[in-house]
């Protein structure tokens, strides 16, 4: 059995699991609520109407939130020549190619997202045990493959989030600090879900979206009134 803390139980209380809140109450609820120690992050959880075992209905993405996530991330890139100079002056904070891979095979993971130009898949295709699991392989559907390597990484280095579904058919994604406005979450959560709704792949049937929850690293999930 899951042992809460004193302080999830009171914000517990404050949240009625029955009731699916407009976006604004929900964040008001949300930024109320008593925090921890640090600036959580609110992160969003969509439940979608996919058949998640199927290779036509993976749902995969990256998107620029309008108002970033109140962090910068560790960018490393896979590139060579002039493409590997201006990765470099866009903010990767490491460069390479098969030199770059070994590192990763023999260990060393201090990043947060790997892009690569399309010629250096050949390197980092045998990283996929590696980076599979943790999210970070690169890939053409998640714009971390690509041959614009210099915006690729400076975008991301500011905070573009990369989105994949799991085994259950579900997305999880940071929109936000909790110190940010109501009106900065709402604009990235409203960019988010908008950006996921011209992800849904033809072969779906019925709603696309199911569920959608928001919550911060702490709290208790609030469910959304959302359409799709």
């Amino acid at each position: 059995m899951v042992r809460r803390s004193k302080r999830y139980e009171e914000n517990a209380k404050k949240i009625d699991p029955s009731v699916t809140y407009e976006l604004d109450d929900a964040l008001k609820i949300l930024t109320s609520l008593k925090g921890a120690k640090f600036d959580e992050t609110v992160e969003i959880a969509v439940c979608l109407g996919i058949e998640a075992k199927r290779s036509d209905q993976q749902v995969r993405g990256a998107v620029s939130l309008p108002k970033g996530i109140g962090k910068s991330l560790r960018v490393i890139a896979f590139a060579e020549g002039e493409n590997a100079v201006k990765a470099k002056a866009a903010g990767a904070v490491e460069v390479g190619s098969g030199d770059l891979a070994q590192k990763i095979l023999d260990g060393w993971l201090d990043f947060d997202v790997a892009i690569a130009t399309p010629d250096m898949m050949k390197h980092v295709g045998r990283l996929g045990k590696v980076l599979g699991p943790q999210g970070k392989m690169p890939s053409p559907k998640a714009g971390t493959v690509t041959a614009d390597v210099a915006t690729a990484v400076s975008e991301f280095a500011a905070g573009k989030i990369e989105f994949r579904n799991d085994a259950g058919g579900n997305l999880h994604a940071p929109v936000g600090k909790k110190s940010f406005s109501v009106g900065a979450l709402k604009e990235n959560v409203e960019a988010f879900l908008n950006h996921v709704r011209t992800l849904r792949p033809a072969s779906t049937k019925g709603n696309f979206i199911l569920k959608v929850a928001i919550s911060t690293t702490m709290s208790p999930g609030i469910l959304l009134n959302v359409k799709n």
